[in-house]
């Protein structure tokens, strides 16, 4: 197992001008990244500090759920935003931060193909389901934990946590059914350093762009990517048709009744289609 290269991660976020990824912390293990931010972010960490480690012992996904964090086959990474936001405006920055990483995946995948890789597929549709799963195929590839923490009126920092499937070539079967990987769909050579370094770069662009002009520069990519969009589903005590994704970040949902509603939070399950 080749351990992550702080080095080779920092080299490559000055190549790409990344404003992401200083100061950069990498660990053999950690219990989880997203807490090893939030804690510096308390402690005073300044916007761009990223965590990085090879595995995590208590990694976890949105609700709580545990994510599957083997040592040296993955990307887990968080990192501290400190955006200047009302608190009332920083919940949609989750669409954001999937799309983000649905971006560097999608670029992946077309360059694959491009270079004749091994299973590389420009078709392979690389979705992102509301509000934070990055999907390929309609299996789940990468998954965005956010957690905002507030001052009053007014964000004090956000964390953004990463959990991207690069090297991993069997799930267990409770996954298998459901979650994919970089290398099962053909992309096995590129570095995670450098998948690392791409990430923060997008991560620290979609940031700058939603503190500008919150969800209006993302309007086209989301209806793009939208994996629920007609589908039926279930959310929040609301079943009905996905209907996309309004200005707010909601999900909207029209129901037998023909009324469309909008939902803010809530787990979705997919009822058919």
């Amino acid at each position: 197992m080749r351990r992550l290269d702080a080095r080779a991660i920092e080299l490559e976020l000055s190549r790409l001008g990344a404003s992401l990824g200083s100061p950069l912390a990498v660990a053999a293990e950690t219990a989880s990244t997203n807490d090893d931010a939030r804690s510096a972010a308390a402690a005073g960490a300044p916007h761009g500090a990223a965590f990085l480690a090879d595995a995590q012992t208590q990694g976890r996904g949105r609700g709580g759920r545990s994510w599957h964090s083997p040592p040296g086959e993955n990307l887990y990474l968080s990192v501290v935003l400190r955006p200047s936001l009302p608190a009332s405006s920083v919940a949609p920055i989750a669409l954001v931060m999937g799309l983000a990483v649905a971006s560097v995946v999608e670029r992946r995948l077309v360059s694959s193909a491009r270079l004749g890789a091994p299973g590389g597929d420009p078709l392979a549709e690389v979705r992102l389901k509301w509000p934070n799963d990055v999907l390929v195929g309609g299996r789940k590839l990468a998954g965005i934990l956010v957690e905002a923490q507030l001052r009053g009126h007014s964000v004090s920092s956000v964390i953004v946590g990463v959990g991207l499937n690069v090297h991993t070539s069997r799930f267990p079967p409770e996954l298998s059914a459901r979650a994919t990987s970089l290398a099962m769909l053909g992309i096995d050579d590129v570095p995670r350093e450098v998948l690392a370094a791409e990430l923060l770069q997008a991560l620290g662009d979609a940031a700058a762009r939603f503190e500008a002009g919150r969800l209006s520069p993302f309007a086209e990519d989301l209806a793009r990517m939208d994996w629920l969009r007609d589908r039926r589903v279930e959310v929040a005590g609301v079943a009905g048709v996905a209907a996309g994704i309004d200005a707010e970040g909601h999900l909207l949902v029209r129901g037998g009744d023909g009324v469309l509603r909008a939902v803010a939070a809530g787990e979705v399950s997919v009822t058919s289609g």
